[in-house]
């Protein structure tokens, strides 16, 4: 008998997501990654295997935010430079997490932005 941790049942509901779910260049793929100490977010257009925009918590506007407003303010700055290259839809690639918390307050700004998924 084996013991999985945490990282590799995260790891196995990522792979059983993104084999469903993939970017266009119309719609490309919102990709999402969590750390303890911030949060990262990608527009990828996977046919083109290119980032159309992104945002990090180590951007100066959000680093000294706590965790949940870090993350809603990084959709929402993700919205706008996605609006910036012209893409108004995308796909949401929640990467295994939960929906939940910061995953979801990035998801929230993000709409609130104008992204729709």
């Amino acid at each position: 008998m084996s013991v999985t941790t945490n990282r590799q049942r995260r790891q196995r509901r990522r792979h059983r997501v993104r084999a469903k779910i993939s970017g266009s260049a119309d719609r490309p793929r919102l990709s999402v990654y969590r750390s303890n100490r911030g949060i990262f977010a990608q527009l990828i257009d996977d046919v083109e295997g290119r980032t159309v925009a992104a945002a990090n918590w180590t951007e100066a506007e959000l680093r000294d935010l706590d965790r949940t407003d870090q993350a809603k303010k990084a959709g929402e700055l993700l919205a706008e430079r996605a609006k910036k290259a012209g893409v108004e839809q995308c796909v949401f690639d929640r990467s295994g997490y939960r929906y939940h918390g910061r995953v979801k307050a990035l998801a929230e700004g993000a709409r609130e932005g104008g992204l729709e998924f």
